[in-house]
């Protein structure tokens, strides 16, 4: 496949290497609106488009690309507001699309143990459930939205919970100082109601993402974690959804990759 990346920061050039050792070619890749015009021809001639920018630009990038009629692969997050329209639009239009909060297939493995943990747990409210994430400081929005994926999935499984609170966000940089801060967090499950998720979220470093669901009791404590260990899990599963979306029309996830 002739592929496009935009958004060529370091997840864009890990995708470019994944991609040419699969034996796809990188035709264009996009920084900012001047590479758009300089390179429209060429973007014309490729097969699929894959978006790793900033949640400020993600939305027009998808509807350049549904003008160009070219399918779009998108790991970028904080912009899912725009989800359901941008959804609409392309079934409408007979666009292609294929949006993921994170296409490591670890973390989708973990996906599906929270969703069946969370089951688990029902009725079982002597233990408090909460999330944590850690990114790189370079990371944009808060909570990531692999937070927000475990989140509403353990929502949509937990008869008692029906929202998630971004609950003492913390932006640090230095590795020193993660368990110090972590530690000074409100540990009083009376601050928030009973029916609200917490999500911790810490900025440090270049910590590549580290999601960790927990449920704490008196007596135990349980934890589900998934740490992503470089960029390359989640670059291969965004090049395996480009291949997944080759010659495809509509809405897709990686719940239909993995199937």
């Amino acid at each position: 496949m002739k592929i496009a990346i935009l958004g060529y920061g370091k997840m864009g050039q890990a995708i470019e290497t994944i991609a040419t050792g699969r034996g796809h070619e990188v035709l264009v890749a996009i920084d900012n609106e001047k590479d758009w015009t300089e390179q429209y021809d060429l973007l014309k001639s490729c097969d699929v488009a894959v978006d790793f920018s900033m949640p400020s630009t993600a939305v027009e990038n998808i509807r350049k690309c549904f003008a160009l009629q070219l399918p779009v692969v998108v790991g970028t997050t904080g912009w899912y507001d725009h989800l359901p329209d941008l959804v609409d639009e392309c079934n409408k239009t007979g666009q292609s699309l294929f949006v993921a909060s994170n296409f490591s297939i670890g973390m989708n493995i973990m996906f599906e143990l929270n969703r069946r943990l969370a089951q688990l747990m029902n009725g079982r409210d002597e233990y408090a459930v909460s999330i944590a994430e850690t990114h790189h400081i370079h990371k944009l929005d808060a909570p990531s939205g692999t937070a927000i994926t475990l989140a509403n999935e353990a929502i949509a499984n937990l008869e008692q919970k029906n929202s998630w609170t971004l609950n003492g966000e913390l932006w640090i940089g230095d590795d020193n100082q993660v368990d110090e801060a972590k530690s000074t967090q409100p540990q009083d499950r009376e601050m928030l109601p009973t029916e609200v998720i917490p999500i911790l979220s810490v900025r440090q470093a270049e910590e590549p993402g580290t999601h960790t669901v927990v449920y704490d009791s008196d007596i135990d404590t349980l934890l589900v974690s998934h740490r992503a260990k470089s960029r390359k899990g989640l670059a291969l599963g965004a090049v395996m959804a480009a291949e997944f979306l080759n010659g495809k029309k509509g809405y897709y996830t990686m719940k239909d990759l993995l199937k």
